[in-house]
């Protein structure tokens, strides 16, 4: 057979080729829609990678990005790796440490920061000691006198198309650091095989199934594990990309799918539920990618009232990040309305050339896949990450046969179909017995009157731990502990019923919108049980 090396420069090229009449669409956020063809994108990301030069950066040159989703940082995703050098997505939510952190330990050469996050960036740049030249894009209205300080047009119109010389597959494409909710994030480093395999994944039948006919909107941000893969392989197949700018509001987002006919769309549950009191349809939908926590089940039911079943994804910045999505297998034949939800509502099966398995903690004996038996969940594949960016082998995500460790306690049924029970490190121990914080918060979100909700674990004399249950409820609604704890009555088991029950203003996020449940235990660490 051929030697044909597996690299982003296919996915660029062959969409350059057959697909240039398609789109990217690009909202701005003051109303108004950027539109560019990929054959307009096509020759720009190759002036841009022409651009690298003039700034002389390294042959593997880090090339930070701290941006929206947007065409421009699109046009970064493949001027960056098909040129040799390696993409490297900041998310712009992290703490100023954080971010000075990654930058350093990455060594950065340059960044390219939209215009309108620049006023954040711009005072942390002194303390990145590898940062050479900051590019702005977009329309600014003033920008520092620095002579770090570059314009991302006047860039590009000075510079000369490249052409892409990639042949080691293997050779670094990009980096995403993982969210650091213990520790300083960590990197990992994905290759132009792991990068092209991975959006090969998002194409097939039983992934998301893309093709060039759809128009795909990555509400999740391209700084989080590259956009679930959806930029990646949208152009590897040629459908037209709807980036949604700084405005993620529901309004917004609906107004989005609404007018630009989207067809595939992504991102948190939390986007989807802010997204909810603003349509009542959208029949251009026939997929919403959900994933980053557990799909709420009155999320779902609310979805599908809509006319939209939700496909629940799961993944991790270590696994580029899909690994699993929900379909109903065909062979199980004619289910009840229930039974299907149920399915749905798990992390479902793993994508063609990932494997999975749930191992006794500290173990690699393999538990049975009988939906019963709990244990760590791990994973491996091509797309799957073997160690961390210059850690010099300590802190390995990886057992000692090749398997990914995920922190995540799941099940997987007779079927393959798995079913995330919590994090080990939110599991609740009371009384020597665990308790699940995420189903326990599922079976929570389905009160009425409960916007969202978070489990943690409390310490208590008698039993060690017990669940305080943290609520967000409805404009005014009033749920007290007494008719929470009526509701879930034959719901959970009665030993999981929460001590107690506090209403809160908001559940704390992560940088990439996942329930921060380390600033709820700290918050209610000495809070007393009703």
């Amino acid at each position: 057979m051929q030697e044909v090396p597996l690299t982003l420069v296919h996915a660029f090229e062959r969409c350059e080729r057959l697909f240039g009449a398609n789109e990217v669409v690009t909202a701005i956020g003051d109303g108004t829609l950027e539109r560019i063809t990929y054959a307009s994108w096509a020759e720009r990301t190759r002036r841009l990678g022409g651009a690298f030069d003039a700034l002389a950066l390294s042959d593997d040159a880090r090339v930070g990005t701290f941006a929206w989703n947007t065409a421009r940082h699109l046009e970064l995703y493949f001027a960056a790796p098909c040129s040799g050098k390696v993409l490297h997505t900041l998310n712009i939510r992290l703490f100023p440490d954080q971010l000075v952190y990654i930058v350093n330990h990455a060594e950065d050469e340059v960044v390219f920061c939209d215009a309108s996050l620049l006023p954040a960036f711009w005072p942390l740049v002194d303390d990145m000691k590898s940062v050479r030249h900051v590019v702005v894009m977009g329309a600014a209205t003033s920008l520092p006198s620095d002579p770090r300080i570059i314009e991302y047009e006047a860039l590009l119109a000075d510079a000369s198309p490249a052409e892409w010389h990639v042949d080691d597959e293997r050779r670094a494409a990009a980096m995403c650091y993982t969210s650091g909710t213990t520790g300083n994030p960590k990197g990992v480093v994905y290759s132009h095989r792991s990068s092209l395999l991975h959006a090969f994944g998002a194409l097939v039948a039983d992934g998301a199934a893309l093709s060039e006919s759809d128009r795909v909107l990555p509400v999740v941000p391209m700084f989080h594990a590259n956009a679930w893969g959806l930029a990646h392989a949208s152009v590897l197949c040629g459908a037209s990309l709807v980036m949604p700018g700084p405005d993620l509001s529901g309004p917004a987002l609906a107004s989005l799918i609404r007018d630009e006919a989207v067809t595939v769309a992504g991102g948190v549950p939390t986007i989807w539920m802010a997204m909810l009191p603003h349509f009542d349809s959208l029949p251009s939908v026939r997929t919403i990618l959900c994933g980053g926590s557990a799909v709420p089940q009155a999320l779902m039911e609310a979805y599908h009232d809509r006319g939209i079943w939700m496909t629940h994804a799961w993944g991790m910045t270590e696994t580029s990040p899909v690994a699993s999505l929900s379909r109903v297998k065909h062979s199980l034949g004619a289910l009840t309305p229930e039974a299907e939800e149920s399915i749905r509502l798990s992390q479902g099966l793993p994508l063609p050339l990932v494997d999975a398995r749930v191992v006794e903690p500290g173990t690699t004996t393999a538990l049975p896949w009988d939906g019963e038996s709990r244990g760590e969940l791990q994973v491996r594949g091509p797309w799957i990450a073997r160690d961390y960016y210059r850690l010099d082998g300590q802190d390995s995500p990886s057992t000692p046969d090749g398997w990914l460790r995920t922190g995540d306690v799941a099940t997987i049924d007779s079927e393959g179909y798995i079913r995330l029970v919590d994090r080990t490190k939110d599991l609740i121990k009371s009384g020597g017995e665990w308790i699940s914080s995420v189903e326990l918060e599922n079976a929570i979100m389905g009160h009425p009157d409960v916007v969202e909700a978070a489990v943690v674990g409390v310490a208590h004399p008698k039993w060690d731990e017990r669940p305080l249950a943290c609520v967000v409820v409805r404009e005014g609604a009033d749920v007290d502990r007494d008719a929470l704890v009526a509701f879930l009555t034959g719901k959970v088991a009665k030993w999981w019923l929460p001590d107690d029950v506090v209403v809160i203003d908001a559940v704390p996020k992560t940088s990439v919108g996942k329930f921060d449940k380390k600033v709820l235990r700290e918050r209610f660490r000495d809070h007393l049980m009703a």
